[in-house]
């Protein structure tokens, strides 16, 4: 039974799951926790009994069912005594979203919206298995996964300003890339600068509504101005890397004596091998998705420059999902360093930490947050309510309420398109039941999730963006 803490906090009670060392809190309104399944509710739950947790097992607004931690779950470990899992961070390492500012009016746009479209979707790949135009080197693939955007933009695919709007300018110090194994670097190296399928998409977007003046005109964001929104991650290389330390850190559950509630929880202690190993290669898979990111950017700017050749197309921010971060937090008083696993969350900081870029430090970081397909995104920033209650942390999505299986049963893909058609939306996938796994009513409303961060001041709303035309896998 949960216990309401106040209007935009649950509690799961410590006896909700043996071996709880921590209680869960749910951040989200009531007319969302209806949508909750019991089982993520359990999961968090679960999360609570794992070994150097602190504080408390935490879910965002957003929250669903996922692979051992709910899809909107974030917890954080002390290095001494607490573990580090696979399932904290998800198999998509890095999926993470990006945002492209424009100087174009809507206006100018929209009757070019399907040429846009198509050819965005003609020249960035997209799809299961979508291979790129790149056909990158070991060498390269080494440089991708331990420098990140950087590599990417010494390429050619971006500018240096690039890096200084991405979270950890776009490289994670740590990478390991000897511990990536020749499958997961066969899966990854056709793969870079290509979208995948999915919820992950291209989207070219309208500022529909500005809710702070002040930090919208620091984010260079104004009413009626088109910006483009890319979501995807670091692909097969991600994937594979996951499944193959989950296979080692599931021995090492047996090796240290880790009694858990649910084998998905697989994890090892902070300081051994197995969990070092596993930091280094989901680092090296962040910088490979960052990179991912930054050569998507560089396409869509080409196509942009084809219609509009004068216009600028200037990165926002770029933030990172599903990843684990050694990170200075207050406990109890005092400053301690802490491993925060982020598994579909946002990091949102609020002003004055050093992670931020120099240009937003004061104000917070930018999160930003997607709708479904057809509905409304946002741009928020990092306030001192993420600090004090989330560790900084913020929701990522507007979350699933049904399965894929579900949705496809329950919609048509052609169904789904025609109805985006008519609402002025042009949107291309590479097939139809993408297009019913990804239909807008299968999410939670991106407005009320967006709401419950704002009024907890974990994040504030900055602007919102509606969709125009749509690149899907």
């Amino acid at each position: 039974m949960l216990k309401k803490v106040d209007d935009y906090i649950f509690e799961v009670p410590m006896g909700h799951q043996k071996g709880m060392r921590v209680p869960g809190r749910i951040f989200i309104s009531e007319k969302l926790l209806e949508q909750v399944e019991p089982g993520t509710i359990d999961q968090v739950a679960n999360v609570a009994t794992l070994p150097g947790i602190v504080r408390c097992s935490m879910a965002m607004p957003d929250a669903h069912l996922g692979y051992g931690f709910p899809i909107g779950g974030v917890a954080a470990f002390r290095e001494d005594g607490g573990v580090i899992s696979p399932g904290g961070v998800g198999f998509d390492i890095n999926c993470g979203v990006r945002m492209l500012r424009t100087d174009l009016f809507a206006k100018d746009v929209v009757p070019m919206i399907s040429n846009l479209v198509e050819d965005l979707f003609h020249d960035v790949p997209s799809g299961v298995g979508a291979k790129g135009r790149l056909r990158v080197s070991e060498h390269e693939l080494d440089e991708a996964f331990t420098r990140g955007a950087a590599w990417a933009v010494e390429a050619g695919y971006g500018v240096p300003a690039d890096l200084e709007h991405c979270e950890e300018d776009g490289r994670m110090e740590g990478a390991m890339p000897e511990q990536v194994s020749l499958k997961a670097r066969k899966r990854g190296r056709p793969q870079l600068g290509t979208l995948g399928s999915g919820n992950h998409f291209l989207e070219i977007q309208r500022v529909d509504e500005i809710f702070d003046f002040g930090l919208a005109k620091r984010f260079g964001l104004f009413e009626g101005q088109i910006t483009v929104m890319i979501h995807c991650g670091s692909r097969g290389a991600g994937h594979q890397i996951c499944t193959d330390h989950l296979q080692v850190l599931s021995r090492a559950v047996r090796k240290y004596g880790i009694d858990l509630p649910d084998k998905q929880l697989a994890c090892a202690p902070l300081g051994t091998p197995e969990a070092d190993n596993y930091f280094g290669a989901m680092a090296a898979a962040a910088n490979y998705a960052w990179a991912n990111r930054q050569i998507i950017s560089a396409w869509t700017r080409e196509v942009f420059e084809r219609f509009f050749p004068e216009a600028r197309l200037d990165l926002v921010y770029d933030v990172a999902h599903n990843v684990a971060k050694v990170e200075e937090h207050s406990v109890d008083g005092a400053m301690e360093r802490l491993v925060v696993h982020r598994k579909g969350a946002t990091r949102a900081f609020g002003p004055g930490r050093r992670e931020i870029p120099d240009a937003y430090r004061d104000l917070g970081q930018p999160v930003i947050i997607p709708g479904s397909m057809g509905t409304p995104s946002y741009v928020l920033c990092g306030g001192e309510g993420a600090m004090k209650l989330t560790f900084g942390s913020a929701c990522h999505g507007a979350g699933r309420i049904m399965s894929r299986t579900q949705a496809k049963k329950t919609y048509g893909g052609t169904e789904v398109k025609d109805a985006l058609s008519r609402r002025g939306i042009k949107v291309m996938a590479t097939h139809p039941k993408m297009l019913a796994e990804e239909a807008p009513e299968v999410y939670k409303p991106s407005d009320e999730v967006v709401d419950v961060v704002h009024r907890l001041d974990i994040a504030r709303k900055v602007a919102r963006v509606v969709p125009l035309g749509v690149s899907k896998g």
